[in-house]
């Protein structure tokens, strides 16, 4: 039995599960719900000086922010600030060259967030449902709040991987009403992939009209030998959008711009529905960022040794972390987390929110060395 979501609210960021389980014909698998929580007391803006000096560990970001090639060309684009129709650098194209694909298979998003309320927009109405796991990027289920439709929600499985054989079950129980599945890999927030078997299995279980929708956010941070992206899906022409966004690894999460990978004819459907809310800035950013490939590996071999050695020191405390595939990492704290969430600001080190159900894990993003420092320090003092 999985949970059926209806008018999600995200309350202070937590998912709260609003509706009643309905059953899926043949599917077992136990549901989530979590009662709606109440509003936190509302915080007061932190100033410049505190959020400089702050630990941010909160929201996934690179904390090396953009290469110096990077910045060079938004710098550059500064002329364009007061102008429409201006020349975008060619970013259409640098990104289908960058993926193998054509230009009509890509569609620019303000973030990876704006593709996924897209195919909100796209494939949600008239009472169509999304199909999806409990805890992940929750974006599509907020949209889904936003205009009545419904969240198909299955949980993790007990080693917190996504069950895609549920979620096919889930997508052919509903197929009349099942507007598309939700598949982030690796999740967010527990950083574990899913493998490029499990991947295919999905795409081919799945009824061959409903969409698969593969948030690939984290992508670059990959090292799980058993993990591939999808776009070579859409080569095939196979029902599929890939998400993929450069406020990650790239360092422009506060410029905003992501991109879909698709079929055309899906491109078609959803490019009615974005908002054009990208900027000048950015898009000469996001040319640049995709050449400067080294920029990108350095930022990814600093993050990826940075969260071993962290996550091997929290292992000697005695404490279990789960398999991450990302910039972040989940350690289980034995204990409720939004306590430990607070003591962490307290101390200037702002850590990731409560995700229900998992509501002992703290979700921690890889920062700079010091922060990290600081990190364990307040750790230790703590718990």
């Amino acid at each position: 039995m999985a949970s059926t979501v209806s008018r999600r609210q995200f309350v202070g960021g937590l998912a709260a599960t609003l509706g009643t389980f309905s059953a899926l014909g043949d599917l077992r698998a136990a549901g989530v719900s979590q009662a709606p929580a109440a509003p936190p007391a509302a915080r007061r803006r932190m100033t410049i000086d505190e959020y400089d000096a702050a630990a941010k560990l909160a929201f996934n970001e690179n904390p090396y922010g953009p290469s110096a090639s990077v910045v060079k060309a938004m710098t550059s684009a500064h002329r364009f600030c007061s102008r429409y129709g201006y020349p975008d650098a060619d970013i259409l194209d640098e990104i289908a060259a960058h993926h193998g694909v054509k230009r009509e298979n890509v569609i620019l998003g303000a973030g990876s967030s704006e593709i996924l309320e897209v195919a909100g927009r796209t494939f949600l109405p008239g009472g169509r449902k999304v199909i999806g796991v409990q805890p992940t990027f929750a974006d599509v289920y907020e949209y889904a709040s936003g205009v009545r439709a419904e969240s198909i929600v299955l949980p993790l499985r007990d080693d917190f991987t996504q069950d895609v054989d549920a979620l096919a079950r889930a997508a052919r129980a509903n197929h009349r009403d099942a507007a598309f599945v939700y598949l982030c890999t690796p999740n967010n927030p527990t950083g574990i992939v899913v493998t490029k078997e499990e991947v295919r299995r999905l795409l081919d279980t799945v009824p061959m009209d409903v969409p698969v929708l593969i948030d690939e956010a984290y992508h670059h941070y990959v090292e799980h030998p058993e993990y591939a992206t999808s776009i070579p899906y859409v080569l095939e022409g196979r029902n599929v959008i890939v998400a993929r966004t450069f406020s990650k690894v790239y360092g422009l999460a506060g410029m905003r711009l992501g991109y879909g990978i698709a079929p055309a004819s899906l491109i078609a459907r959803m490019r009615p529905h974005t908002t054009g809310s990208i900027n000048a800035l950015v898009k000469w950013a996001g040319a640049a960022a995709l050449k400067d490939t080294a920029a990108m590996e350095r930022t990814r071999h600093a993050t990826l040794a940075l969260r071993k050695q962290t996550t091997a020191a929290l292992e000697t405390r005695g404490y279990r972390v789960l398999p991450s595939d990302t910039n972040f990492f989940m350690v289980d704290l034995r204990r409720p987390v939004g306590p430990v969430i607070e003591a962490f600001r307290a101390r200037g080190i702002l850590v990731g929110r409560p995700f229900p159900p998992m509501t002992q894990h703290l979700r921690v993003s890889v920062g700079l060395p010091e922060e990290m420092d600081r990190f364990l320090a307040a750790f230790g003092q703590i718990l």
